[in-house]
């Protein structure tokens, strides 16, 4: 913890020096310049101050200590207000019509491949096992999917947001756990932050809070946890094309003569070729068929079901007493155990339903499970269940045997484009985890494809489109059987359910106002029924359960190592970071020739100068006459306002013509802006900074001279004098925009009141100055200047260290994405220069 306070960049303050005759003057400074560890100057520590200066100093002595950023983030959060709209009834049940095509497609298939992998453990001898079966399959799916998911999951969700990634981030707002030391006090004012802790829990929350943040093996432990998670996700998203199209297709075995083994491998591989090649199309064309196609999928195993629980033997209804559970259990014994592993898959893709939450609402998907996929799903496993009573010889091709002859080919073209669209969500579902990954710097940049300029949600990944087709020809390839890629697919299933129950654990803690004993029940109740399953599919590691752990672990680790020499770097890149005075001691010139034209500098840096701008200043014979330090920084929000997106400070005197860009972005924005456009933004809001500057120094000058003119009348009246500073306490030294209930600006009513030398902003020499020179700039042309770094471990590192950052870390850096390639910038464009960071 100690070298991460040290990591800690200082914060930029607004200094003002009041001159021996009265006058002020303010400037804005880089933190570099300021001891961090100083105290914030106020006039009330000045002991040699004249009384005279009572007012002022009852203004300033209580007013936090703001960074530039922070006070202009708190302008804009303010300026533009994001409420949430009232939802119509109607548009709701539209919303919990679509994601019956988009979130339970998985679930939705599972009753074409439970059965048959539950009697391959035990065989049907009485009926006990069927009952016994059935019942463990209906509270399985009352337990998790409705109780778990339903009704507490999906409650804890990050503005909207769901999954692995957005719990983590909910987790890294409320307290500071995420590796990368660069965080600012301007990131908690974004509109979508939101910052509350409950009042009743406090305490335990902040013990918590301050439990995680003192502790880096816990920080560590839980984004490995998070890393584990998504690494199963991932193999996810190999399992559920192999299982669920070779379950569909393996329907032919029994309706056509000779149709094989071999033919149904074939088969099932030229659908998942077809389907991994559709990809880059996007899935916006014929997406509007999802939903129709499943919702039709799932009134037919409804009434499929129903058919079949008239016919066969109504009687299984007895299965709702989960006395037979334990009948089926002291019967079978470790085979009733062993069948665990298959009775979980009929809860696959229930992580979906959190998962694809930022694409609908919460009500949308509570609707379409309770009242649509939950009935379906029971009435599908109890009418099969009724059919087994009868034809007990049918276990292994229960779905399609219980069909009804004249219905076989109609239920056999739905429940491959059933499994093809399963399928695809899962694969948008991958490309998705990894787009937040990416963002959240745990995952190497890779190239993105946006598929529709609508739904912004829906990317390409080709890199993983093709490794996902491959790993999922070679598992169809290897396995031959659904039976072993069912093994395999249960411990990454239940893998997932474990990392999310631990997550909204720590959630329920530290934010929701929570009675600890609800709190323990949550994962007492759940996590020992996962716990219950992982046992028993862990059981089946070397009978294809290897599978989904051997790519999670090779997940995890590119995940782990990128993550870990990005922090390096960083911290390298803070520890490296060019002084403030050596800048001045340069003179405005920099020490070199300064030619028209804007130079954008790429850097991680929130603060300081770095050090790959002296690399500039050394290699090349001229810099441009206005500098800008760009950052993009990824914040742990879902995604950040237009408007919110550019904070601004200057770095150094006016006449350097230098600042500082922090262009923040959520985990799920998407940045496909060309240049131009990313140009045109970044000019205009720093033309808003220079002339919000001049507004908000040429106010504090004023208001000092106020004082200044009227100390006697202030010291005689202290009432008024007290009032007059309680008020102006309401005012931050860049105040913003915000409208009244009477519908009259602020900004305005304190404009109005003042000199008009505040008021002509536009008449100020110097402003007019600094515009001109910035548009002169801006007719020269932007120039990117990035550096080619490469990052070696020291030679005092031990061995492991440097074999992860020398060649692992090094070989992801070489293939990744560059970072300029994210948006199109003409090579003409670009100076690099290289630049080696020893961590």
């Amino acid at each position: 913890m100690e070298e991460e306070d040290k990591i800690e960049e200082s914060s930029v303050r607004l200094l003002t020096s009041v001159g021996s005759g009265g006058g002020g003057e303010s400037r804005w400074v880089d933190g570099s310049e300021v001891d961090s560890e100083s105290p914030p100057w106020s006039l009330s520590e000045e002991n040699g101050a004249r009384e005279g200066y009572g007012s002022m100093r009852r203004r300033l002595v209580k007013k936090p200590k703001y960074d530039s950023l922070d006070v202009e983030a708190m302008e804009i959060a303010g300026a533009f207000g994001h409420h949430s709209k009232d939802v119509s009834v109607w548009h709701t049940l539209a919303l919990a019509f679509q994601t019956l095509g988009v979130v339970y497609g998985d679930m939705g298939t599972s009753p074409l491949y439970v059965y048959s992998d539950v009697f391959s453990k035990v065989q049907i001898e009485t009926e006990v096992d069927v009952l016994g079966a059935l019942s463990l399959v209906m509270y399985t799916i009352t337990l998790i999917p409705l109780a778990k998911y339903v009704f507490v999951v999906l409650k804890a969700n990050d503005n909207g947001e769901g999954g692995t990634f957005a719990l983590y981030s909910l987790i890294s707002r409320y307290a500071k756990v995420n590796m990368l030391p660069n965080r600012q006090p301007a990131d908690e004012q974004i509109s979508s932050f939101r910052l509350k802790l409950p009042t009743p829990e406090l305490e335990r929350a902040l013990q918590l809070k301050d439990i995680l943040e003192r502790t880096s093996s816990l920080k560590t432990l839980l984004l490995l946890l998070v890393l584990m998670g998504t690494s199963l996700i991932i193999g996810d998203g190999i399992l559920t094309p192999a299982i669920s199209v070779m379950s569909a297709v393996s329907g032919l075995q029994g309706e056509i003569h000779g149709f094989g083994e071999s033919a149904l491998v074939i088969v099932s591989i030229i659908i998942l070729v077809a389907l991994f090649s559709i990809q880059r199309f996007g899935t916006g064309k014929v997406g509007f068929m999802f939903a129709p196609v499943l919702a039709l999928w799932f009134f037919s195993l409804g009434s499929i079901g129903l058919y079949n629980l008239v016919k066969y033997d109504i009687s299984v209804v007895r299965a709702f007493n989960p006395i037979y559970i334990y009948l089926f259990f002291k019967k079978n014994g470790k085979d009733a155990w062993s069948a665990l592993g298959g009775c979980v898959l009929c809860i696959t893709g229930a992580e979906a339903m959190f998962a694809d939450l930022g694409h609908f609402s919460v009500k949308a998907i509570q609707i379409a499970f309770t009242f649509v996929v939950f009935p379906c799903l029971l009435l599908a496993y109890m009418g099969q269940a009724a059919y087994l009573m009868k034809y007990p010889d049918s276990a292994n091709r229960i779905f399609y045997d219980s069909v009804p002859d004249s219905l076989f080919w109609p239920v056999f073209v739905l429940a491959t484009l059933a499994a093809m669209i399963a399928s695809q969500a899962m694969i948008s579902a991958t490309f998705s985890c990894i787009k937040q990954a990416m963002a959240l710097g745990c995952f190497p940049r890779l190239k993105i494809i946006h598929t529709s300029r609508k739904r912004m949600g829906q990317i390409y990944i080709p890199v993983i489109n093709w490794f996902l087709m491959i790993m999922c020809v070679v598992v169809v390839s290897i396995f031959q059987s659904t039976t072993d890629i069912a093994n395999a697919y249960g411990i990454a299933e239940v893998g997932v359910m474990l990392v999310s129950s631990t997550l909204v654990t720590i959630v329920m803690l530290l934010i929701w106002q929570t009675n600890l004993l609800l709190v323990l029940c949550f994962p007492l109740v759940f996590g020992s029924v996962e716990l219950l399953y992982m046992s028993a599919v862990l059981s089946k590691i070397t009978e294809g359960g290897w599978l989904p752990l051997a790519f999670a672990s090779v997940f995890l680790c590119v995940m782990y190592i990128w993550n870990y020499g990005s922090v390096l770097k960083y911290r390298s890149e803070v520890r490296e970071k060019i002084s403030m005075d050596f800048l001045l001691d340069l003179g405005s010139t920099l020490g070199t020739v300064r030619v028209p034209g804007i130079g954008l500098l790429y850097n991680e840096l929130v603060q300081g100068v770095p050090s790959i701008f002296g690399q500039f200043l050394l290699s090349l014979p001229a810099i441009h006459s206005t500098i800008v330090f760009v950052c993009i920084k990824y914040v742990p929000v879902p995604m950040v306002p237009l408007e919110e997106r550019f904070l601004f400070r200057r770095v150094g005197p006016k006449d350097y013509h230098m600042f500082r860009c922090v262009a923040r972005y959520g985990y799920k924005d998407v940045r496909k802006e060309d240049h131009h456009v990313f140009e045109q933004l970044l000019v205009a809001s720093l033309e808003k900074f220079l002339r919000k500057e001049a507004q908000d120094l040429a106010l504090e000058r004023n208001l000092l001279e106020s004082d200044l003119d009227s100390v006697s009348a202030a010291s005689r009246d202290p009432e008024a004098s007290g009032t007059y500073g309680t008020e102006e306490l309401k005012i931050p030294l860049m105040h913003d925009r915000r409208f009244d209930e009477s519908g009259t600006s602020a900004s305005e009513e304190t404009t109005s009141a003042l000199p008009s030398s505040v008021m002509a902003l536009d008449e100020d020499p110097s402003l007019e100055y600094e515009l001109s020179a910035l548009r002169e700039a801006i007719d020269s042309g932007f120039t990117y200047l990035l550096a080619h770094g490469d990052v070696r471990a020291k030679k005092n590192s031990f061995f492991l260290k440097k074999l992860v950052i020398n060649y692992f870390y090094a070989f992801l850096r070489r293939n990744c994405r560059a970072g300029a390639a994210n948006m199109s910038v003409p090579h003409m464009n670009i100076l690099q220069v290289g630049m080696t960071y020893m961590v």
